[in-house]
């Protein structure tokens, strides 16, 4: 199988200010607990744009790609990330995360 593409979507949060603080120190905690440098960015995260009718429900979404989805996978079980998953949840404060996993046709 070809590479997969990991994305969270984070609904609209309750407090955009204090999620935009979180969301530093949790990727500060993904970097950590994944051992990427602070000075490199393999994820991107994208603002979602409200439409004609205002905001959407998600406020942004988070995107990282991995080489196969048995390394996904690997990575998703293993003790650090959960470690992160579970600061997603805990900083998502407009509901749970949204995790889709998608590949490139």
């Amino acid at each position: 199988m070809s590479q997969v593409t990991l994305m969270v979507l984070y609904p609209q949060p309750s407090d955009p200010v204090k999620f935009e603080q979180d969301y530093q120190a949790h990727l500060a905690l993904f970097h950590s607990k994944m051992d990427i440098p602070s000075d490199q960015k393999p994820y991107k995260v994208t603002k979602m744009m409200p439409g004609a009718d205002g905001l959407g429900p998600y406020y942004q979404m988070f995107s990282f790609v991995f080489p196969s989805l048995e390394v996904l996978q690997g990575t998703l079980s293993s003790a650090p990330m959960q470690i992160v998953a579970a600061d997603a949840n805990r900083i998502s404060s407009g509901g749970a995360p949204v995790m889709i996993i998608g590949t490139e046709s």
